[in-house]
C-alpha cells in the first residue's frame, strides 16, 4: 500500500539524500515538500529543495516555503557543517522551477483536512517549527495525522550542537515540546541511530560508480559533509541522519527501538533542547514515542544505493 507523506525539511546534504531516497521509492506518494529554516536560512533551504527535485526530474512535486524563524527564538544555523549554500560539495545550478505560492503551514493544514483521517505521515527532517505552527493554528488536524517520523534528539549520544542537545531540537525546542506533547503516533530517529549509519569510502564510491547525475551528486555531497564529522568524532565517515527517516518508512524491520517517554527541555541554560529520554522507565511516565536505538547499517546502505541508482 502506498504511503502518503509530506516531507518537512531544511536541506542540508543529508536532507537532500533523504529527499532523493523518497523520490526514488514508489511505495511513497509525496504530497509536497515543505521547507523550514534550519541548517541554513529559509531562502537557501527552499532553493535547495528545488535543486534536488529538478535533479531527480520530479518537478511535479510542489515545494512550499515555510517558517523563517523558530516559534519564539532567534534562528541558529549550521553553515559550519553544511557550507554556505547548505549543499556544498557538488556544483550547483540555479533552479528553474519556482516554489508554490501557498505557505508551508497552510499547505500542511489544508492537505491534512482534505485527505481522509490517518492517511498522511509527516516526515520532519529539520526543526519542527512548521508542524508545530500548523498544530497551533489548526488543532483539529492533530488527530488526522497518521504518524510523525522525525529525525531529532539523542539519548546515549547526547548532543551535537551543545553537550546535551541535537541540532534539530535545539533550534526550536518549544516546537519540539509541542510535538512530543501532541499525542500523535510518533517515531523518533535520534543520533543514537544515525551515528550507526556512517558513510565510508567504499560506500561513497558506489555512488560515484553509478555514473548518473544523482549518484554523482550524492557522492560529492557526502564526501564534503563527512569532513566535519570525521574530524569531530574520529570516525571513518559521517552519519546520514535524515535518510534514516525515509528508510524507516520503507523498511522498518531494519530498525529497532522501544516505546518510551520523552520530554523536551525548554528552560535550562545548560541543557536547552535536550531530549530527556526515559530509556530505562525510571519516571513511569506514559510513553509518547517509539525511540529508535539501532539500525542494520549494511541493509540501510544497500537500500539507499539501490534506490539512488534508479534515479537519473
Amino acid at each position: 500500500m502506498v504511503k502518503k507523506i509530506i516531507i518537512d525539511t531544511d536541506p542540508g546534504q543529508d536532507d537532500a539524500v533523504a529527499i532523493l531516497l523518497a523520490l526514488s521509492s514508489p511505495e511513497l506518494e509525496i504530497l509536497g515538500i515543505t521547507t523550514v529554516a534550519g541548517n541554513v536560512p529559509l531562502s537557501l533551504t527552499t532553493k535547495n529543495a528545488l535543486i534536488v527535485t529538478e535533479l531527480a526530474q520530479r518537478q511535479d512535486i510542489g515545494v512550499f516555503a515555510g517558517c523563517e524563524a523558530p516559534l519564539s527564538r532567534p534562528l541558529v544555523t549550521a553553515e559550519y557543517v553544511h557550507g554556505a549554500t547548505g549543499l556544498d560539495g557538488p556544483e550547483l545550478k540555479e533552479p528553474i522551477s519556482k516554489t508554490k505560492s501557498k505557505h508551508a503551514v497552510d499547505f500542511i493544514i489544508e492537505t491534512l483536512r482534505k485527505n481522509e483521517p490517518k492517511a498522511i505521515t509527516l516526515c520532519p527532517l529539520g526543526p519542527l517549527t512548521n508542524i508545530a505552527s500548523a498544530f497551533q493554528r489548526a488543532p483539529d488536524i492533530i488527530e488526522r495525522v497518521k504518524q510523525i517520523v522525525l529525525m531529532g534528539g539523542a539519548y546515549f549520544e547526547v548532543g551535537n550542537i551543545t553537550p546535551t542537545a541535537e541540532f534539530n531540537i535545539f533550534v526550536d525546542p518549544e516546537a519540539a515540546s509541542l510535538i512530543f506533547k501532541s499525542n500523535v503516533d510518533l517515531v523518533t530517529i535520534p543520533l543514537d541511530v544515525t551515528h550507526k549509519a556512517l558513510t565510508t569510502p567504499a560506500r561513497i564510491e558506489k555512488f560515484f560508480k553509478m555514473n548518473t547525475k544523482c549518484g554523482k551528486f550524492v557522492a560529492e555531497m557526502t564526501a564534503f559533509f563527512e569532513r566535519f564529522d570525521k574530524e569531530k568524532y574520529g570516525t571513518e565517515g559521517a552519519p546520514l541522519h535524515d535518510p534514516c527517516v525515509i528508510a524507516y518508512l520503507l523498511e522498518p524491520d531494519i530498525f529497532s527501538g522501544k516505546q518510551i517517554n520523552v520530554e523536551i527541555e525548554t528552560n535550562s541554560q545548560l541543557t536547552l533542547g535536550m531530549t530527556v529520554a526515559d530509556w530505562w522507565g525510571v519516571t513511569e511516565k506514559k510513553a509518547n514515542t517509539l525511540f529508535i536505538g539501532d539500525v542494520d547499517s549494511d541493509k540501510f546502505f544497500d537500500l539507499l544505493t539501490k534506490r539512488i541508482a534508479s534515479l537519473p
